[in-house]
């Protein structure tokens, strides 16, 4: 047996030996297993099944998929932040190389915004959402996580209720204040929609869960927990302003834009499948979230969504 395979066979035995476990056992295994094929480690057969159709319309199959694709990207981002969060030795150049990562999944999402916008013939559309009714991207749990793990909850209340909730708010009350709360309630009656109510009914729970967890391991309280110095490192904040401009304006400016084209195209105001009130609750002019306030100056706060690409900056030393 030469040295490198001699040396493997200690590896595995001071592995197995720290679990309990006899390598010989393992090593037999080995002799009738099968070696891993591109389908079994992908899933390709499962993966490949869970597009079902409710109409005949060929263009619901685009708009299917490529929803999965975004809740897949969705995994793949709140994966990156955990990694973030739950890192006790954290440098500039993690931080930024895991915000490298978060961003261009965002990146995908917002620049394929096209096979939404350009790969449905309007007419189908038109008709096939009728069966989507009252199912939404609102319910999409991954974002609403996405946007509880990267910021202070502070950040995500409805613009209009800011000034009366702090951070020592309990968390029940914050999650009835959450901005995309105005999608689904009527803030006059307080009565909410069957979208909302069913979404709550599925995911409250866990969600403020989620909001405790992170409470003070958001992905923007770590960043506020480094070294003064590791904080101005200007790699470190143009990645935390590229991520905060992508998610909250790119990405949601995309999505907007595709709405547009398919709610608006026959000149009336049509509301969602969900029923909401879409535009005001999607434009990020209205709501101004801003996940990183600190990284950003006033003018820039104050013209968020207002004005186009050139109100962002990249940062020189």
């Amino acid at each position: 047996m030469d040295k490198k395979r001699e040396e493997i066979i200690k590896l595995l035995d001071k592995k197995y030996t720290a679990i309990g476990q006899d390598l010989d056992t393992h090593l037999k295994g080995l002799l009738y297993s099968k070696p891993i094929r591109y389908w079994d480690l992908i899933q390709t057969d499962a993966l490949l099944n869970l597009q079902v159709q409710r109409t005949e319309f060929p263009d619901e199959m685009v708009f299917i998929m490529y929803h999965q694709i975004n809740e897949l990207l969705f995994k793949m981002i709140l994966w990156e932040i955990r990694q973030i969060s739950y890192n006790e030795n954290l440098t500039a150049e993690f931080f930024a190389e895991r915000l490298g990562r978060i961003s261009r999944y965002f990146d995908m999402l917002s620049n394929t915004f096209n096979v939404m916008q350009e790969g449905m013939e309007v007419d189908q559309y038109l008709k096939f959402r009728d069966t989507l009714t009252p199912a939404s991207g609102f319910q999409s749990a991954q974002y609403r996580m996405i946007e509880i793990t990267l910021t202070n909850l502070i950040n995500l209340i409805d613009n209009r209720f800011r000034g009366t909730i702090d951070r020592n708010t309990p968390f029940e009350n914050a999650f009835e204040h959450m901005y995309w709360q105005a999608a689904g309630k009527d803030y006059k009656t307080g009565e909410k929609s069957y979208l909302l109510k069913e979404f709550e009914a599925k995911y409250k729970d866990d969600l403020i869960k989620l909001m405790q967890e992170y409470n003070e391991i958001n992905l923007y309280d770590k960043y506020k927990s480094l070294p003064k110095k590791v904080r101005e490192d200007i790699d470190l904040k143009n990645a935390m302003r590229h991520l905060d401009y992508t998610i909250n304006i790119s990405w949601v400016m995309h999505h907007y834009n595709a709405a547009k084209k398919y709610l608006l195209t026959k000149g009336e105001d049509t509301e969602a499948t969900g029923g909401s009130d879409w535009q005001k609750y999607m434009l990020p002019k209205y709501q101004k979230r801003i996940f990183f306030p600190s990284l950003w100056t006033d003018e820039e706060k104050e013209n968020w969504g207002i004005t186009n690409l050139k109100s962002y900056k990249i940062l020189q030393e």
